[in-house]
């Protein structure tokens, strides 16, 4: 009986939940896998292969731990594959670093080049002392190139996906955490081989942000990033395609100093997902907006218990349909499906998330 009652929970969190039991526009979720391979996990990513939806996290031992790797998952059609290690920090003499923050890019095949999937992560001890990495695969996954070191002063997409641009250039949102928390947006032309970047946009003491995320609007670009401004998110524009950027202004939404994952959608609003709280990492909330991100209405929210639910990503496929994966309690990684249309709408007064 105890067998019996043990496969039925397992079974349950398998399942994917009833559409029913969801808030409005919210068709599905899911754990990507039940049986964690490591005791923690933190900072997933998803992206869309002409084979279906791909995601990598970090997970070991704890956050900083010499035992922490990037595990890989593709989504099958019975489900999430076993998550398998693809990446860790052992140097040529087998000595182990801890990895951080994958980020999952699928390239599109040009003239010029073939397609590829590229997998971006940082290895080092601390988030002030990292470098930045990359594996390629031209097979949706299932192999990987040798891991190459990105050139000195390069670190990628520091742990939101990049944006890729009409003239085919790859723009990386990154920070780094060395002299404080400084923002800077990289660059490259050629799926990673060569690199540009910008001077920082903040001077990481009187202003410090980290983990920019890009939106798409009609006037450039516009990033959203994580700070330790007491329960805000600064955001700065760029009208060049991202060589220079305005002032960093805090905007109206809260955060307790958490991760953002933004995506600006293919009907031209733009989606949010962080934690709409001054402290702590939970709720998990969804907000959109319908006017190149001055305004935000509150969507959904995916978490109201108490626990971390935190550092999320989202991409909206070919499908338009939203996808979204986050650290749920640094024991799994939780996928959210969303359909944009049926998302219900509701005003933030004052920073006040609506009941």
């Amino acid at each position: 009986m105890h067998r019996f009652l043990l496969a039925a929970i397992c079974l349950a969190w398998c399942s994917v939940s009833s559409a029913a039991d969801l808030p409005a526009g919210v068709v599905a979720e899911e754990f990507i896998y039940t049986e964690p391979p490591h005791p923690q996990c933190h900072a997933s990513t998803i992206a869309e292969t002409k084979d279906g939806l791909v995601a990598a996290w970090f997970g070991g031992t704890k956050e900083g731990a010499n035992d922490v790797g990037i595990w890989f998952s593709k989504q099958t059609k019975v489900g999430w594959s076993k998550p398998v290690e693809v990446a860790n920090g052992k140097d040529e003499e087998e000595k182990q670093l801890p990895c951080w923050n994958p980020v999952l890019f699928d390239m599109p095949a040009t003239t010029a080049r073939k397609g590829e999937l590229l997998l971006f992560y940082k290895v080092g001890p601390s988030p002030s002392k990292w470098w930045g990495m990359l594996i390629r695969s031209s097979d949706q996954g299932q192999t990987w190139s040798e891991p190459e070191k990105l050139p000195e002063g390069i670190l990628g997409p520091i742990k939101d996906k990049p944006v890729l641009l009409k003239d085919g250039t790859l723009l990386c949102p990154s920070s780094t955490e060395h002299k404080g928390w400084q923002v800077h947006i990289e660059s490259t032309k050629d799926g990673g081989r060569t690199w540009q970047k910008t001077e920082p946009l903040c001077d990481g003491m009187t202003q410090h942000a980290i983990q920019p995320t890009i939106l798409q609007t009609k006037s450039g670009l516009t990033i959203l990033c994580r700070t330790r401004t007491p329960g805000k998110i600064l955001q700065a524009t760029s009208t060049d395609n991202g060589a220079t950027w305005s002032k960093l202004e805090p905007m109206d939404l809260v955060n307790p100093n958490s991760g953002i994952d933004g995506v600006t959608l293919s009907d031209g609003r733009h989606l949010l997902v962080y934690n709409h709280t001054q402290k702590g990492r939970s709720p998990l909330n969804v907000a959109v907006s319908t006017d190149d991100g001055k305004t935000w209405q509150a969507a959904a929210v995916l978490e109201t218990q108490p626990g971390e639910y935190s550092y999320p990503a989202v991409i909206q496929t070919s499908d338009g349909l939203v996808h979204i994966t986050y650290t749920w309690k640094r024991q799994r990684v939780k996928h959210v499906t969303l359909e944009p249309a049926k998302l219900k709408l509701l005003p933030i007064v004052e920073g006040v998330w609506p009941k």
